[in-house]
């Protein structure tokens, strides 16, 4: 049965038991599984198919997590990861070689620009940033190394929105491996797979989990040959998920819908508010008609998510005084959780970029992240406002 991705989110896979199911995902919290028959056990360490020996290569609640998640991207299987970055070095790690080039947005999370960089000065693979604004820039991009396209659905923290279907196909018809973040977006309010990408991952700790208690994220492939590598590599380099993070995350993943419904709603409603205000000099969300992709993203997204940035006439220092007088919104790293959540990118998730690197991504002095919450909208702006200088 066709089933709409709200109703999916409900509904997970559990084990059938003699009489019953149960209708929650049983927490597996069990790092070992016990054997009779010691062919059986050498069986079950050769594929991530192959029965539960070991939770490193497998795990009943976290492939319950897995085929969720797969299911709701459309994707053939999917990997779980100790953290976001364990899902995006898996990503990364698990294609490139000494030598290899990588095509990707200019705007991009802090933590892949210095996953890039590292592998850059460490390994010798070669990085170059497009703005995401044409899918030309792909074929003026490729050389014969370019093994990867690395795109986000909605980058981290300017909020831009490429073309999705139409750099993917650019990236296909170069022969280029194509991966997409979809963190921001959840599989909500896109589906990359659908639109040609090979991997799309997310940081879990955000939207997926949903309540800032978990830090994890997924793989999830278009076909069964690239997960199979990718299992194979994730699980030799140690970065698989803990039972306990899947069955917390399988726990929020049900009330996605409804939380994205909220956390799209207030954004919507912050952003207006935000443009208005004299203090504010550039409103970075997606389903504000100027913005500047407004268009693709009415095209490429169901919604506009929850993630607004904006900047600050004052720069640095405007942005200090407002994150240091709020008194609702929380100062924080991360984001997605159903609190809403600020940060100031230039000084904390992007300090590695230097200016120009920046200036690049659309990322100022002034430029604030805001994770808008499923508080109510009202209450959000209220303290916002006060806290604008």
């Amino acid at each position: 049965m066709d089933q709409h991705p709200a109703t999916r989110v409900v509904h997970h896979h559990t084990p059938t038991l003699p009489n019953s199911h149960p209708i929650s995902v049983p927490l597996y919290q069990a790092s070992n599984f016990g054997f009779d028959d010691p062919d059986a056990l050498a069986d079950a360490l050769t594929g991530p198919d192959r029965g539960f020996a070991y939770s490193r290569y497998g795990n009943p609640t976290t492939r319950a997590l897995e085929e969720t998640v797969a299911a709701l991207e459309g994707g053939t299987a999917a990997v779980a990861t100790a953290s976001g970055m364990g899902a995006i070095s898996s990503a990364l790690l698990g294609v490139l070689k000494t030598g290899d080039h990588v095509i990707a947005q200019s705007c991009l999370y802090g933590g892949t620009y210095a996953a890039l960089s590292y592998l850059h000065d460490n390994f010798g693979v070669q990085v170059s940033y497009i703005p995401g604004e044409d899918p030309a820039e792909v074929a003026a991009a490729v050389r014969p190394t370019t093994k990867m396209l690395y795109l986000e659905t909605i980058t981290n923290p300017v909020t831009r929105v490429a073309d999705q279907p139409a750099f993917l196909k650019a990236g296909k018809e170069a022969g280029l491996i194509t991966v997409v973040d979809n963190t921001f977006a959840t599989p909500l309010l896109c589906q990359p797979i659908r639109h040609g990408a090979d991997v799309v991952l997310h940081s879990i700790t955000k939207y997926l989990g949903g309540h800032s208690d978990v830090t994890a994220g997924i793989l999830v492939f278009a076909d069964d040959a690239r997960y199979r590598h990718g299992w194979h590599h994730t699980m030799e380099m140690g970065a698989m998920i803990d039972p306990f993070a899947a069955w917390l995350t399988l726990r929020g993943i049900q009330t996605l819908a409804l939380r994205m419904r909220q956390h799209c709603a207030n954004a919507s409603r912050i952003a207006e508010l935000l443009a208005a205000h004299p203090a504010v000099t550039k409103v970075h969300y997606p389903g504000l008609p100027t913005h500047p992709d407004h268009d693709v993203a009415k095209r490429v997204l169901s919604d506009f998510g929850g993630m607004v940035s904006f900047d600050l006439a004052g720069g640095r220092d405007a942005g200090y005084t407002f994150t240091k007088g709020l008194r609702l919104v929380k100062l924080a790293a991360s984001l997605g959780g159903v609190e809403s959540m600020v940060l100031h990118p230039a000084s904390t998730s992007h300090r590695q970029l230097d200016a120009d690197a920046l200036a690049a991504a659309g990322i100022t002095e002034g430029t604030i992240r805001l994770s808008v919450g499923i508080e109510q909208a009202e209450d959000i702006w209220a303290d916002v406002e006060q806290a604008l200088p």
